[in-house]
Protein backbone atom coordinates (compact mmCIF):
# COMPACT_ATOMS: atom_id res chain seq x y z
CA UNK A 1 0.00 0.00 0.00
CA UNK A 2 1.24 3.32 -0.80
CA UNK A 3 1.52 5.69 1.91
CA UNK A 4 0.97 9.75 1.77
CA UNK A 5 4.15 11.10 3.62
CA UNK A 6 2.82 13.18 6.70
CA UNK A 7 4.08 16.42 7.24
CA UNK A 8 6.90 17.30 9.32
CA UNK A 9 5.30 20.66 10.14
CA UNK A 10 1.69 22.42 11.18
CA UNK A 11 -0.48 23.33 8.16
CA UNK A 12 0.54 27.00 9.31
CA UNK A 13 4.11 26.66 9.53
CA UNK A 14 5.01 27.62 6.02
CA UNK A 15 3.41 31.15 6.47
CA UNK A 16 4.27 33.80 5.63
CA UNK A 17 5.65 31.82 2.28
CA UNK A 18 2.68 28.98 1.76
CA UNK A 19 -0.59 29.71 3.94
CA UNK A 20 -2.38 27.41 6.11
CA UNK A 21 -5.39 27.05 3.69
CA UNK A 22 -3.13 26.37 0.32
CA UNK A 23 -1.29 23.40 2.46
CA UNK A 24 -4.55 21.90 4.14
CA UNK A 25 -5.93 21.89 0.50
CA UNK A 26 -2.80 20.69 -1.25
CA UNK A 27 -1.75 18.03 0.87
CA UNK A 28 -5.34 17.19 2.66
CA UNK A 29 -6.85 17.09 -0.68
CA UNK A 30 -4.96 17.37 -3.65
CA UNK A 31 -2.23 14.61 -2.88
CA UNK A 32 -4.56 12.57 -0.46
CA UNK A 33 -7.14 11.81 -3.53
CA UNK A 34 -3.73 11.22 -5.93
CA UNK A 35 -2.56 8.60 -3.12
CA UNK A 36 -6.17 6.98 -2.77
CA UNK A 37 -6.44 6.45 -6.35
CA UNK A 38 -3.35 5.25 -7.07
CA UNK A 39 -3.79 2.50 -4.32
CA UNK A 40 -7.28 1.53 -6.33
CA UNK A 41 -5.93 1.76 -9.72
CA UNK A 42 -2.70 -0.17 -8.22
CA UNK A 43 -5.21 -3.13 -6.67
CA UNK A 44 -6.48 -3.31 -9.89
CA UNK A 45 -3.49 -3.35 -12.03
CA UNK A 46 -1.85 -6.12 -9.63
CA UNK A 47 1.30 -3.67 -8.38
CA UNK A 48 0.26 -2.62 -5.34
CA UNK A 49 3.32 -4.50 -4.03
CA UNK A 50 5.69 -2.67 -5.94
CA UNK A 51 7.66 0.14 -4.99
CA UNK A 52 6.61 3.46 -6.54
CA UNK A 53 9.65 4.19 -8.20
CA UNK A 54 9.98 0.81 -9.69
CA UNK A 55 6.44 1.13 -11.03
CA UNK A 56 6.74 4.16 -12.21
CA UNK A 57 10.00 3.31 -14.32
CA UNK A 58 8.22 0.16 -15.81
CA UNK A 59 4.52 1.78 -16.71
CA UNK A 60 4.36 -0.11 -20.31
CA UNK A 61 4.30 -3.19 -18.39
CA UNK A 62 0.35 -2.42 -17.37
CA UNK A 63 -0.77 -3.50 -20.43
CA UNK A 64 -4.54 -1.98 -19.93
CA UNK A 65 -4.03 1.27 -21.66
CA UNK A 66 -6.63 2.92 -19.01
CA UNK A 67 -4.98 1.14 -15.92
CA UNK A 68 -1.46 2.74 -17.33
CA UNK A 69 -3.09 6.14 -17.77
CA UNK A 70 -4.24 6.08 -14.30
CA UNK A 71 -1.27 4.88 -12.60
CA UNK A 72 0.49 7.65 -14.65
CA UNK A 73 -1.38 10.22 -13.46
CA UNK A 74 -2.34 9.09 -9.89
CA UNK A 75 1.10 7.71 -9.21
CA UNK A 76 3.14 10.52 -10.43
CA UNK A 77 0.78 12.56 -8.28
CA UNK A 78 1.58 10.32 -5.00
CA UNK A 79 5.55 10.32 -5.80
CA UNK A 80 5.82 14.06 -6.44
CA UNK A 81 3.70 15.76 -3.77
CA UNK A 82 5.89 13.02 -1.34
CA UNK A 83 9.04 14.21 -2.56
CA UNK A 84 8.05 18.12 -2.66
CA UNK A 85 6.02 18.13 0.80
CA UNK A 86 9.10 16.06 2.30
CA UNK A 87 11.94 18.98 0.74
CA UNK A 88 10.07 22.08 2.36
CA UNK A 89 10.16 23.02 5.68
CA UNK A 90 9.79 26.32 7.76
CA UNK A 91 13.71 26.06 8.19
CA UNK A 92 14.19 26.24 4.69
CA UNK A 93 15.93 28.62 2.41
CA UNK A 94 19.79 30.22 2.34
CA UNK A 95 22.09 27.85 0.14
CA UNK A 96 22.89 24.03 -0.07
CA UNK A 97 26.62 23.01 1.53
CA UNK A 98 29.45 20.27 1.38
CA UNK A 99 29.24 17.87 -1.73
CA UNK A 100 25.79 19.05 -2.62
CA UNK A 101 26.88 22.97 -3.16
CA UNK A 102 30.36 21.86 -4.45
CA UNK A 103 28.59 19.51 -7.33
CA UNK A 104 26.21 22.63 -8.13
CA UNK A 105 28.95 24.98 -8.51
CA UNK A 106 30.34 22.53 -10.85
CA UNK A 107 27.11 22.16 -12.87
CA UNK A 108 25.33 25.22 -12.79
CA UNK A 109 28.36 27.71 -11.95
CA UNK A 110 27.31 28.90 -8.48
CA UNK A 111 23.90 28.87 -6.38
CA UNK A 112 22.42 31.52 -7.92
CA UNK A 113 22.30 30.23 -11.51
CA UNK A 114 20.73 26.98 -10.66
CA UNK A 115 18.21 29.14 -8.90
CA UNK A 116 17.83 30.80 -12.23
CA UNK A 117 17.54 28.05 -14.25
CA UNK A 118 14.97 26.13 -12.23
CA UNK A 119 13.16 29.52 -11.79
CA UNK A 120 12.70 30.19 -15.63
CA UNK A 121 11.43 26.36 -16.18
CA UNK A 122 8.89 26.47 -13.54
CA UNK A 123 7.68 29.66 -15.06
CA UNK A 124 8.14 28.57 -18.77
CA UNK A 125 6.33 25.49 -17.76
CA UNK A 126 2.95 25.86 -19.91
CA UNK A 127 0.00 24.43 -18.16
CA UNK A 128 0.42 21.98 -14.83
CA UNK A 129 3.57 20.59 -14.07
CA UNK A 130 6.56 20.93 -12.54
CA UNK A 131 10.51 21.77 -12.65
CA UNK A 132 13.17 19.37 -11.07
CA UNK A 133 16.50 19.39 -9.99
CA UNK A 134 17.68 16.08 -10.86
CA UNK A 135 20.67 13.45 -10.19
CA UNK A 136 22.41 10.06 -11.73
CA UNK A 137 23.42 7.97 -9.84
CA UNK A 138 27.08 8.82 -10.09
CA UNK A 139 25.90 11.83 -9.16
CA UNK A 140 25.57 14.03 -12.24
CA UNK A 141 23.03 17.24 -11.87
CA UNK A 142 20.41 18.62 -13.77
CA UNK A 143 17.47 20.06 -14.25
CA UNK A 144 14.11 19.57 -16.41
CA UNK A 145 10.28 20.47 -16.31
CA UNK A 146 8.03 18.31 -17.09
CA UNK A 147 3.90 18.41 -17.71
CA UNK A 148 0.99 17.52 -15.78
CA UNK A 149 2.76 14.28 -13.32
CA UNK A 150 5.17 12.90 -15.28
CA UNK A 151 8.72 13.78 -13.73
CA UNK A 152 12.06 12.15 -14.46
CA UNK A 153 11.53 8.49 -13.70
CA UNK A 154 8.13 8.25 -15.96
CA UNK A 155 10.06 9.56 -18.62
CA UNK A 156 12.31 7.46 -18.64
CA UNK A 157 15.41 9.82 -18.39
CA UNK A 158 17.13 7.54 -15.76
CA UNK A 159 17.69 10.71 -13.16
CA UNK A 160 15.70 11.05 -10.10
CA UNK A 161 14.27 14.62 -8.77
CA UNK A 162 16.07 15.70 -5.60
CA UNK A 163 13.74 19.12 -5.73
CA UNK A 164 10.37 19.10 -6.76
CA UNK A 165 8.98 22.37 -8.09
CA UNK A 166 4.61 22.22 -8.34
CA UNK A 167 3.25 24.91 -10.84
CA UNK A 168 -0.15 23.47 -10.81
CA UNK A 169 -2.39 25.90 -10.08
CA UNK A 170 -3.48 24.49 -7.02
CA UNK A 171 0.03 24.96 -5.34
CA UNK A 172 -0.01 28.47 -5.47
CA UNK A 173 -3.31 30.38 -6.53
CA UNK A 174 -5.69 30.75 -3.31
CA UNK A 175 -2.33 33.35 -2.20
CA UNK A 176 -0.83 34.39 -5.35
CA UNK A 177 -3.26 34.50 -8.02
CA UNK A 178 -1.80 34.52 -10.96
CA UNK A 179 1.51 35.39 -10.16
CA UNK A 180 3.28 32.38 -10.52
CA UNK A 181 7.05 33.34 -10.67
CA UNK A 182 6.30 35.61 -6.96
CA UNK A 183 5.08 31.71 -5.42
CA UNK A 184 8.41 30.16 -7.03
CA UNK A 185 10.48 33.19 -5.32
CA UNK A 186 9.04 32.22 -1.82
CA UNK A 187 9.04 29.00 -2.89
CA UNK A 188 12.92 29.29 -2.50
CA UNK A 189 12.33 30.53 0.85
CA UNK A 190 11.37 26.78 2.20
CA UNK A 191 13.59 24.52 0.12
CA UNK A 192 15.11 22.64 3.16
CA UNK A 193 18.44 21.86 1.24
CA UNK A 194 19.67 19.84 4.11
CA UNK A 195 16.82 17.67 3.27
CA UNK A 196 17.82 17.66 -0.58
CA UNK A 197 20.99 16.75 0.34
CA UNK A 198 19.86 13.52 2.29
CA UNK A 199 17.88 12.29 -0.84
CA UNK A 200 21.59 12.87 -3.05
CA UNK A 201 23.62 11.41 -0.93
CA UNK A 202 21.30 8.77 -0.55
CA UNK A 203 20.71 7.79 -4.56
CA UNK A 204 24.17 8.67 -5.24
CA UNK A 205 25.80 6.22 -2.45
CA UNK A 206 22.70 3.35 -3.19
Amino acid sequence: MFEQVKLAYAVDALEPHIDKETVETHHGKHHATYTTNLNNFAEKAGVADMDIEELLASLDTIEDPALRTAIRNNGGGFYNHNLYFSTISPNGGGEPEGKLLAKINETFGSFAQLKEKLTALAIGQFGSGWAWLETDADGTLSVSNSLNQDNPISLGTGKKPIVAIDVWEHAYYLKYKNLRAEYIKELFELIDWKLVAEKYEAITTA
